[in-house]
């Protein structure tokens, strides 16, 4: 019985559930956390070259079911980033090998990135100044917003 309690599959199962305890612990205190103040308005990039004339534009629910289906995924990659991170910090730390029924090792990686402090090393004995770099692409977010006009409080006030 007690195998059974400590095999891989148990200890996974008892690990999710353990995650998923934390993580709605955490919704529960965001919920409650106070909110930015609400005079501090985000800081808007422009839009970009290639957005919808107005012929194109979809429509409004078409919109409405884009954005709920954007922050929903988001949510779920941040959630899934937290959990791969905390993974992360014991899998990192092992050398290649079987562990119960997982395989862990490494590949090259095939992506390559530019190496910043030899070029800004290269720019200063060649005397050229900083770096030269550009921004990032902006990042898209969408918010729900109340649409009900600003002093009616129940739909029953609405109707009346």
């Amino acid at each position: 019985m007690l195998n059974l309690l400590t095999s891989p599959r148990a200890t996974r199962t008892v690990r999710s559930l353990i995650g998923a305890l934390v993580e709605s612990a955490a919704d529960a205190i965001r919920s409650i956390a106070p909110e930015a103040p609400a005079d501090v308005e985000p800081v808007e990039a422009p839009d970009p070259a290639d957005i919808y004339s107005a012929d194109e534009m979809p429509e409004t629910a078409t919109i409405e079911a884009a954005a709920r289906e954007y922050e929903r995924a988001a949510d779920q990659a941040r959630r899934a980033d937290r959990g791969k991170r905390a993974a992360r910090k014991v899998l990192d730390k092992l050398p290649a090998g079987i562990y119960g029924t997982w395989r862990i090792f490494r590949t090259p990686s095939s992506r390559q990135t530019p190496d910043l402090a030899a070029i800004t090393a290269t720019y200063k004995r060649l005397g050229l100044g900083p770096v030269p770099m550009k921004p990032c692409a902006p990042s898209l977010k969408v918010e729900l917003v109340d649409t009900t006009p600003a002093g009616i409080e129940t739909l029953a006030e609405v109707a009346a």
